[in-house]
């Protein structure tokens, strides 16, 4: 089987984008070029990669795993690149990481430093729900990953770095906001809105309440903190979010944390990635510096 390294960059490129043209332009070559380049790649493997349904890219069963082969040949390639680099004493390379959404209140707060000290990095930054972070986890597409509740059913190495409560809030008028002292019962009779069934955040609530067999009334569930805390704040109900997502003064926003016996609950962010993988040198110094910038007094 005859497939160029430049070939196998630009099938991944045609998996990642989904079409032809904008995989050409990723790749820097006509389109035509592409289409050809894609073409000796089939006939080289010997079965159908893809098909094009509507104007999309659908990848084939065999189409899948090439273009997972592709991805871990082009992660080692640009690891080995950074390594020779290295001996060169320079730094520079590209860097993907995968967050969930909670996760970008405080990321980017903790990339500055960063990025003075590495200028040459070309830094990517995909931010999804968890489920979107977990299916590139689970395809090894980032050099790391960063959420509050790692999948179980994958090898990880991972580290937590940072606390992550999770609160109770509800309008700053809500009659439960001007207590001093709640419990979950106090709860019973408001209506609550929660983050999407899969989120971390979700996940966490959902275990605490089942522990304390507290069965919550559900309004509404919502895929966006921001869109969460404004329901609140319009007092449609009350909710539970990671105080991440709220800003330093939560009344500036309408809304107040509610001191509820069992809250916060106490949860962590995680900078995960698959066992299998070979941290290339820029991702081992990127997950030393989250580490050390999270907790400035630690190692």
């Amino acid at each position: 089987m005859n497939v160029t390294f430049r070939q196998l960059r630009l099938f991944l490129a045609l998996a990642e984008t989904g079409s032809v043209s904008a995989a050409a332009r990723r790749v820097h070559v006509t389109q035509p070029t592409a289409s050809m380049q894609l073409r000796d790649v089939t006939r080289a493997v010997g079965v159908p990669l893809y098909d094009v349904v509507s104007r999309r890219v659908q990848l084939t069963a065999t189409g899948v795993e090439l273009a997972r082969t592709a991805r871990a040949i082009t992660a080692e390639w640009g690891a080995f690149e950074q390594r020779v680099d290295a001996l060169h004493g320079l730094t520079r390379g590209r860097l993907s990481v995968a967050l969930v959404s909670t996760a970008k209140y405080f990321v980017p707060r903790l990339l500055g430093a960063f990025c003075a000290a590495h200028p040459d990095v070309e830094l990517s930054l995909e931010v999804l729900n968890r489920d979107g972070v977990v299916a590139r986890l689970r395809e090894n597409r980032d050099d790391l990953y960063v959420m509050s509740t790692p999948p179980r059913d994958i090898r990880l190495d991972k580290a937590s770095f940072l606390p992550n409560p999770l609160v109770v809030i509800a309008a700053a008028s809500h009659p439960l906001a001007a207590r001093r002292r709640l419990g979950l019962p106090d709860l019973a009779g408001s209506r609550f809105i929660l983050r999407e069934r899969g989120s971390g955040t979700r996940m966490a609530v959902d275990a605490h309440f089942r522990r304390h067999r507290f069965k919550p009334e559900l309004r509404l569930e919502l895929g966006s903190n921001e869109a969460i805390r404004e329901a609140v704040a319009g007092n449609l109900g009350i909710a539970v979010l990671s105080r991440h997502a709220l800003p330093a003064r939560p009344q500036e926003q309408g809304v107040a944390i509610l001191p509820v016996r069992g809250f916060p609950i106490a949860s962590a962010w995680y900078v995960v990635h698959p066992s299998v993988r070979h941290l290339s040198p820029i991702a081992r110094v990127f997950r030393q510096h989250l580490l050390r910038a999270a907790d400035p007094g630690g190692a």
